[in-house]
């Protein structure tokens, strides 16, 4: 096995996730041999700090004993069984866990295997109970613009990127694009720290013209990730939840990447207040271990589907790797660490460190447009006229750029666009942090000046 070249045998077969394959003609593969904590190490030996928690999942370091031991001790028992009229402890214990810290209201929880698979359920949900409840009528769903829930058809629907959507288009759903808060460009001339979300208005206006054929309504609540760790207020959520009542729809909160500490709190809804009647989880779920995924309801919604079985009103929707216990038993670890280590307390500590050391690092730099944060998650929003905040040429590929120079320094950081961002591992280390600020802004400064 001494002889193979790894990263030639990749390329002869591997057709990587959202990439332009050609690109790696430049930039080849990085072979990764093993992982801890917020490391990553190469076939080669080099290291990388994982800052972006590899596309957001890894919530507490790579290869985390605890994690691990629960995985291990799990298979010795059982790996895997059908779903549908079988259960198992795992799943009971960690539906158990959960409803402690959901949303008020959310309570009964169908489980899936990836983010997209949970958004699918969550619109068919909404869809059905509708029909079932004698709104026949409600068919239709608004999302945000710049928002993203997935790439399967539904959740490319309820999309408004074009980077992933555009050439599916005559494939997709329907559905009503609403403008969506964007406060660092913001119409009004407003902040998001003032305001009163006079973007709402848009919504408004969508839900008047709309409003009656509306199922549902989903969104990232506070932070538009693919858009570029977007950030709004929590009053806009507010605001929705009574526009969804006055008007008989659903509220679909889509915290897979928010869910689970990201935005300093256990969800992001839990600033607003507010719950909503359907919530999709998975990346930090299970800690970035297992492809795991549940979208939860309330109970108002589960009995419109109870009944006989000869009325037709069961939810015939299912995934063969609902409920694995592998996975179940990894978010039953994270569940645990989260409680007993007293994770979030210590997040938002380090949260406050991350973002003071980057505004002191980046703040002043003339191509920082805006660092905007929320819990460790922070946003370096890079532009090419600060005053204007006017955008460089998109074809020039300036976060793409960046991306590469990090790699050589040992810094994983994936762009959006020309917005870099970090989310790293809630547990990570200061000394790591100082080392990623370090090595982001040596980064920025040498593809930029």
């Amino acid at each position: 096995m001494n002889n193979i070249n790894w990263i030639e045998e990749d390329l002869k077969y591997i057709w990587h996730p959202c990439s332009q394959m050609k690109d790696y003609e430049e930039l080849k593969p990085i072979v990764i041999d093993h992982g801890k904590g917020s490391y990553l190490y190469d076939i080669d030996g080099k290291e990388y700090i994982d800052i972006i928690s590899s596309w957001w999942c890894n919530l507490l370091g790579h290869a985390n004993p605890k994690i691990n031991a629960a995985i291990k001790n799990q298979l010795d028992s059982l790996e895997h069984v059908i779903f549908a009229n079988l259960s198992h402890k795992p799943a009971i214990e960690l539906c158990r866990e959960l409803i402690k810290i959901v949303p008020k209201g959310l309570c009964k929880f169908n489980f899936s295997d990836n983010g997209s698979a949970s958004v699918e359920c969550a619109l068919k949900v909404a869809f059905q109970y509708h029909y079932q409840t004698g709104h026949p009528e409600k068919q239709r769903f608004m999302c945000l613009s710049e928002g993203y829930h997935g790439e399967t058809i539904g959740a490319l629907s309820v999309g408004s990127m074009d980077l992933y959507a555009k050439i599916y288009k005559p494939m997709l759903m329907k559905t009503v694009h609403t403008q969506a808060p964007d406060c660092y460009r913001c119409p009004f001339g407003q902040n998001r720290e003032s305001c009163k979300c006079e973007c709402f208005k848009f919504a408004e206006d969508d839900f008047a013209r709309h409003g009656k054929e509306l199922a549902a309504v989903i969104v990232e609540p506070l932070v538009q990730g693919s858009a570029g760790m977007r950030i709004y207020p929590p009053l806009y959520l507010k605001k929705l939840r009574q526009l969804c009542d006055e008007y008989d729809v659903l509220l679909i909160a889509d915290e897979i990447a928010t869910g689970f500490g990201r935005t300093g709190k256990m969800f992001a809804f839990d600033y607003a207040g507010v719950s909503p009647d359907i919530m999709t989880i998975s990346k930090g779920l299970t800690g970035g271990y297992m492809p795991m995924a549940i979208t939860i309801t309330t109970q108002k919604i589960y009995d419109a589907f109870y009944a006989d079985y000869n009325e037709g009103k069961a939810f015939m929707h299912s995934h063969t790797y609902s409920g694995n216990p592998l996975g179940c038993s990894a978010a039953l670890a994270v569940q645990k660490i989260l409680r007993e280590d007293n994770v979030l307390a210590k997040a938002n500590e380090t949260a406050v460190y991350l973002h003071d050391s980057l505004q002191n690092a980046l703040g002043d730099y003339k191509y920082t447009g805006e660092i905007r944060h929320i819990g460790l998650i922070n946003a370096i929003e890079l532009v090419k006229d600060k005053d204007t905040k006017e955008a460089f040429d998109a074809k020039a590929r300036v976060g793409y750029q960046i991306y590469k120079k990090a790699l050589t320094k040992g810094l994983l950081l994936r762009s959006l666009g020309d917005v870099l961002y970090f989310n790293p591992p809630l547990n990570i280390e200061r000394q790591t942090l100082d080392k990623a600020v370090q090595l982001c802004t040596e980064a920025i400064k040498e593809i930029l000046d």
